[in-house]
């Protein structure tokens, strides 16, 4: 069982604590001041203490320091007034787990304890986890489901299509896939499809000899040759044109390229995981994905959820994140209170775990003490609700059609000026995410986009 020490020189105060966490099934003892508190920590183990910082003799302050030179592991949570902010960032600066402000709020005192008395756990599970998968972190239900997949598929050289929304690390699943392989020790080459300029797509793919296109000064081996024996993987699959997809199929069906301009056609051997944040099944009934390349492609399906469907990893990943950017910073903002972690526990994350690394990245900067408090979470200010939504669109209808203007101009010319302003505001209002603009409009991201060609908005 749990065992908590609950110090306080107020016997109502210690007495109230008691009730509760023996309520709650902790195991629970008192003690009325620092150095009576001292003499119960050096008999017996606790697993918590939970102490005022404003008492007569020792104070929780004191206490503290005393704690951590005897049992740096013993995790302390302190009492404060609204009075001593103060006082509670720096107990946060010399070890303190977390605090609790005076008058209590009976939920936030549960959550603050049991995420101090399950601590310890969480860090043994998550190690335990890393051991097989250290390129990604997680150990919810969700991922645990991921890892038994690349276990079971890593193995042999069936191709892998992994799709999922933008953020959620894709990449990390495709080069865990290939770290847990048999050609682990070969080359992982990844090429996002999107960030290459179509004219040069089958070059980087295929390679090219020399002087087959202008500024070709040499042969080039493309990604299929660097990958040979080895893994390839194609970011944003969705993305190629309909004329690489169908040498993309003959790669996958024959096992050879031919470099651009060449005449030698070379064998490879190569595993090919691909990844995309579109729905191909609804791209393919459009006629713009090949229906033969994604059975070749998506020999295994593998979809990675969104950070908002595996809430659970959030402690996990906040504190990887905090530990890799402080280091990078060069700061010691090694925690992040209670309060800072129930907003982001209640937040959506529209950017997936991508926006929680960039937040918490940006709240160890601005970050002036040890431990990350709410006021140092910047979260999206795109997300807007239905009235927000209804206050936009109002003045942008009233801008361009009042009913003069209407029958002058004509609906279809007024409706069109209204549903490019609407697009360029819910860009200008999500960051220019286009995800996050359609999510916005409340239309699909793939209608989005189509809008977005639709009026060449850059």
């Amino acid at each position: 069982m749990t065992s908590i020490l609950v110090v306080d020189d107020e016997r109502s105060m210690r007495d109230f604590l008691k009730i509760l966490l023996k309520k709650e099934g902790y195991s629970v003892e008192t003690a009325s001041d620092g150095n009576s508190a001292l003499e119960r920590i050096g008999e017996k183990a606790f697993n918590l203490v939970i102490t005022d910082i404003r008492m007569d003799g020792m104070d929780g302050l004191q206490l503290l320091n005393h704690i951590k030179e005897q049992t740096p592991s013993l995790p302390v949570v302190m009492i404060t007034a609204f009075a001593s902010p103060g006082d509670a960032v720096f107990a946060m600066k010399n070890g303190a787990f977390d605090y609790i402000s005076k008058p209590f709020n009976v939920d936030e005192i549960k959550t603050v304890i049991q995420s101090a008395t399950s601590r310890d756990n969480q860090i043994d599970e998550q190690k335990s986890i890393t051991e097989d998968f250290p390129e990604i972190i997680g150990e919810s239900r969700e991922m645990i489901k991921i890892f038994e997949i690349i276990s079971r598929i890593a193995p042999t050289p069936a191709n892998v299509l992994i799709y999922g929304e933008s953020g959620t690390g894709k990449e990390l699943v495709a080069q865990a896939i290939h770290n847990h392989s048999n050609v682990a020790s070969s080359q992982f080459v990844p090429i996002t499809c999107s960030a290459i300029p179509e004219e040069l797509m089958e070059s980087e793919l295929f390679g090219h000899v020399k002087g087959s296109f202008t500024g070709a000064i040499g042969d080039k081996a493309g990604l299929f040759q660097l990958a040979d024996n080895g893994t390839a993987f194609l970011d944003e699959i969705g993305e190629l044109t309909p004329i690489i997809q169908t040498k993309l199929l003959r790669v996958l069906q024959e096992r050879e390229v031919k470099p651009v301009g060449g005449t030698k056609i070379q064998q490879v051997n190569v595993r090919i995981i691909a990844a995309t944040n579109k729905i191909l099944e609804e791209e393919i009934m459009e006629g713009r994905f090949r229906e033969d390349l994604y059975y070749r492609l998506a020999v295994v399906p593998l979809r990675v959820p969104p950070l908002r469907e595996r809430k659970g990893d959030v402690p996990l990943l906040v504190d990887f994140f905090l530990k890799k950017y402080s280091k990078i910073l060069g700061k010691e903002v090694q925690e992040i209170s209670s309060y800072a972690m129930e907003v982001l526990m209640k937040y959506d994350f529209p950017g997936n775990v991508r926006e929680l690394e960039n937040i918490i990245e940006r709240g160890v900067a601005l970050e002036a003490s040890n431990i990350i408090l709410p006021e140092s979470l910047t979260l999206s200010s795109f997300r807007m609700g239905k009235k927000d939504i209804q206050e936009e669109v109002k003045p942008q209808f009233q801008a361009v059609a009042n009913e003069e203007e209407l029958f002058d101009r004509g609906l279809e010319e007024v409706m069109t000026e209204l549903e490019k302003n609407l697009l360029l505001t819910a860009l200008e209002k999500s960051d220019y995410s286009k995800m996050r603009a359609a999510e916005l409009l409340k239309i699909s991201f793939r209608s989005f986009r189509y809008k977005v060609k639709k009026y060449n908005i850059a």
